[in-house]
């Protein structure tokens, strides 16, 4: 029998010898493949993949990283290749999105404001989109740019002179008539003095258009209908009816309102219209009282579709671009922003056309 270790009793000690070297040898090659299989393993005991290889590219701050990782089934091996962009530390938290811009205003010949001085004037009439303008006088608001064409106005008698026609006439082409001759508080002249001044303002040789009744502009009898009807009398010449309007109804009906009246008139002087003021606003108690924004913005949006859609509406300004010092009312924009800032009606108008 053989010892202990399963040799022969009678074996060569040599041989016993070269049996313990090569034992030996087994054991360091095992030692040696354990340690270099705890150094290709992670913190956790799995292998480092390709998206721990870019984190600690990032962390590194290299500017470029190439990842290549191979996935094998028993039928196919796909290898896919990620590049990490440069990058740096990413903050604590991300910045707030930039509000998107707004849309362009809309473009429309017709489209049109009454304004006033305010600031940034002639941003805001850019950034509403308004092809014309006026200021009720016979010269160009100051700041106002040149944008948007300006349209003279002679107001009233005591405008109807040299200096103020000489510059209603370098000022523009077409010139608009006295303003609201019917009410009191505003030009107040009676239809003879009217028609006898009407000569002057016609001999400018600019496109003229009617004196901008406040109401009542399609009644027989009423202030137009006389002045038109001694107009024709007399052989003037009146090139297109100027109205204002302003609705008491703040509902929805208030654009078919506006067009039952515009269509009134029409039909009743087959003239070219211009509505160069108009706006919800109910006047009672000797005050004004105004609708909400949502209904504000909500009659510009059906009314400008439906004067856009009237081919025999030339033009429209609504009243007006500002927004007066105490209360936004029936302005645009603000008055008191040195970037152009719509009221909600505002958006509304800059968006028709």
């Amino acid at each position: 029998m053989g010892d202990d270790w399963g040799l022969p009793a009678d074996e060569d000690p040599s041989r016993r010898r070269r049996w313990w070297v090569a034992a030996i040898a087994v054991a360091v090659v095992l030692v040696v493949v354990g340690a270099m299989t705890v150094l290709v393993r992670g913190d956790d005991g799995d292998r480092i993949g390709p998206d721990d290889q870019a984190l600690a590219a990032r962390r590194d701050g290299a500017t470029t990283s190439s990842v290549t990782a191979s996935t094998t089934s028993s039928t196919t091996t796909s290898t896919t290749t990620t590049t990490v962009p440069p990058t740096t530390a990413p903050p604590a938290t991300d910045p707030p999105a930039a509000p998107p811009p707004r849309p362009p205003a809309a473009a429309s010949a017709k489209k049109g404001v009454s304004v006033w001085d305010m600031t940034g004037l002639g941003a805001a009439l850019d950034d509403v989109g308004a092809d014309w303008y006026y200021n009720w006088a016979s010269g160009p608001t100051s700041g106002a740019g040149g944008a948007a064409e300006f349209v003279p106005m002679i107001w009233g008698a005591r405008s109807v002179n040299a200096d103020e026609l000489g510059r209603a006439k370098a000022s523009g082409s077409t010139l608009l008539g006295f303003n609201e001759p019917d009410f009191d508080s505003q030009a107040n002249m009676s239809v003879e003095q009217a028609l006898d001044l009407w000569p002057q303002l016609e001999a400018t040789g600019m496109r003229l258009g009617s004196p901008a009744v406040a109401v009542g502009g399609a009644d027989a009898g009423g202030w137009l209908d006389r002045f038109m009807s001694g107009a024709r009398q007399r052989g003037l010449r009146v090139d297109f009816i100027t109205l204002h309007w302003y609705g008491a109804d703040f509902s929805s009906a208030a654009v078919g309102h506006l067009r039952n009246y515009i269509e009134a008139v029409h039909d009743r002087y087959g003239l070219p219209i211009w509505l160069t003021e108009y706006a919800l606003i109910r006047w009672e108690g000797g005050g004004s009282t105004f609708p909400t924004d949502a209904e504000q913005a909500a009659f510009v949006e059906g009314s400008t579709a439906m004067l856009q859609g009237l081919s025999y509406v030339e033009r429209y300004a609504w009243f007006a671009l500002p927004t007066p010092d105490d209360e936004q009312g029936t302005g645009l924009y603000r008055h008191d922003t040195a970037t152009p800032t719509p009221t909600p009606a505002g958006s509304s108008y800059r968006a028709a056309g």
